[in-house]
């Protein structure tokens, strides 16, 4: 074959241009020549008029020869060149073969060089995006995670970083986060995903809440179970936009999207207070509660009754420990005390 032939099927393939092929693959068979003949000044070019890769030898113009590898009589540099003269030093082409051995590690070579040109272009194209949300399609499932395919590039999605129990078919349309773009790749991964982290959640709320993504609604913390429940405390820098109902959106539009890309995670949306009582008195919704008292800067009791406590604490413990993250507090639950009420005959009394 050709090895035009070989470098336009690269092209097409590889994306990568003609001049950059042609270097490579001069750059394989000059590593296999090195390979074999590790003493000899060799170089090696691609001749366009030819296709095909020619090699020299430098040699020095001498009148009588001592050295055959490294010296060239005066007669035959002037039957290659009649402007030589001794002591000159010449190429001379090069004709000796290579072995397998050697044509193998040219292949090595050209495949390393091309898998670092595409890695540094996979770089250079995504490593803006690093921490942003990417759309994508699931490619394949691994026992790992799920290879999901960008345009012509492919991301891998870890099952660490996936949302728990989530089932993701081939096919089936996905956003996620950028989390990070490596120089090479990594077990032959370069672009990994997350859709468990509370960034790629802050990211969902800025790319379906406009007044989020223009500040006007800030997310001031937080908090994720992935797979279970977010709590998220946002606050209005607007008097005249109420920060949770800008979040929900009329008959919950703004919310149904991202709750449907997560798999209908729950999220509390909570308005953000200085007043920590009052803030840990959002946190833990939906228990109804009580009475909150800090004991310290970071310990409150929490009052609430018996028939509410298990909606504070939530499954696993999930909702009291979210409510703990979102406002930096360790909170202890305790227990109504019943109130008893006086006796009549005696309220009759105080009456009289």
């Amino acid at each position: 074959m050709k090895l035009s032939l070989v470098i336009d099927e690269l092209v097409t393939e590889k994306g990568l241009d003609r001049t950059t092929l042609s270097g490579i693959m001069c750059e394989g068979i000059l590593a296999a020549y090195k390979k074999r003949y590790p003493d000899l000044d060799i170089n090696v070019v691609y001749n366009k008029k030819t296709d095909e890769i020619e090699a020299f030898i430098k040699k020095i113009v001498v009148a009588t020869v001592q050295d055959e590898e490294t010296e060239i009589s005066i007669r035959k540099a002037r039957a290659l060149s009649d402007d030589v003269a001794v002591d000159e030093m010449i190429e001379v082409p090069f004709t000796e073969k290579l072995g397998r051995i050697e044509i193998l590690k040219a292949k090595q070579v050209i495949a390393q060089r091309i898998r670092s040109i595409e890695a540094l272009t996979i770089y250079n194209e995504f490593k803006p995006k690093e921490g942003t949300i990417v759309y994508g399609v699931v490619y394949k499932n691994e026992h790992s995670g799920s290879i999901v395919k960008l345009g012509d590039t492919f991301a891998f999605l870890p099952k660490s970083l996936m949302i728990p129990d989530e089932k993701l078919s081939i096919g089936y349309s996905i956003r996620a986060l950028l989390k990070e773009v490596l120089p090479e790749p990594r077990h032959e991964n370069q672009l990994i995903l997350d859709r468990a982290s509370v960034e790629f959640l802050t990211r969902l709320f800025e790319l379906e809440i406009p007044e989020v993504f223009e500040k006007l609604v800030e997310i001031k913390k937080a908090v994720r179970a992935a797979g279970y429940k977010s709590k998220v405390a946002v606050v209005s820098h607007d008097s005249n936009i109420d920060p949770v109902g800008t979040c929900v959106g009329v008959g919950g539009a703004r919310i149904k999207p991202i709750l449907r890309e997560l798999g209908n995670e729950k999220i509390d949306i909570i308005e953000y207070s200085p007043e920590i009582e009052h803030f840990i008195k959002d946190a833990l919704k939906p228990a109804e509660i009580n009475r909150v008292q800090m004991m310290d800067s970071t310990n409150a009791n929490v009052w609430i009754d018996e028939d509410q406590r298990s909606f504070a604490i939530g499954k696993m413990g999930q909702n009291i420990s979210l409510a703990s993250q979102l406002t930096g507090v360790n909170i202890h639950l305790v227990k109504n005390e019943p109130i008893e009420l006086p006796q009549i005959e005696e309220f009759t009394e105080n009456i009289e």
